[in-house]
């Protein structure tokens, strides 16, 4: 089995978003750089949670404290991707 390299400057954040509920916005609910973001991710992969590289956007989100608010500067970029993912979503549900 081949080893993976982690490298510190790694870098993985989830977004908590529920499409369609009124009042909600999407929340950092996990961060970390390293062998975090790898763990991470690999969850993600695990329970086929779509991922998005961005490396500028992840460490921007990575300043945001776990559990809080993505903050309006953020959302242009955040709608962005949330779009994608809807539409990975939806494609998904039709199959």
């Amino acid at each position: 089995m081949k080893e993976k390299i982690v490298k510190y400057d790694d870098v993985a954040v989830a977004i908590k978003y529920l499409f369609g509920q009124e009042g909600e916005v999407p929340k950092v609910v996990a961060s970390g750089r390293g062998f975090m973001a790898r763990q991470i991710i690999e969850l993600a992969r695990e329970n086929e949670i779509p991922l998005k590289e961005d490396r500028s956007l992840a460490e921007s989100l990575a300043k945001i404290p776990v559990g809080v608010e993505i903050p309006g500067e953020l959302w242009g970029a955040m709608a962005e991707i949330l779009v994608q993912l809807y539409l990975l979503d939806q494609e998904k549900s039709r199959k």
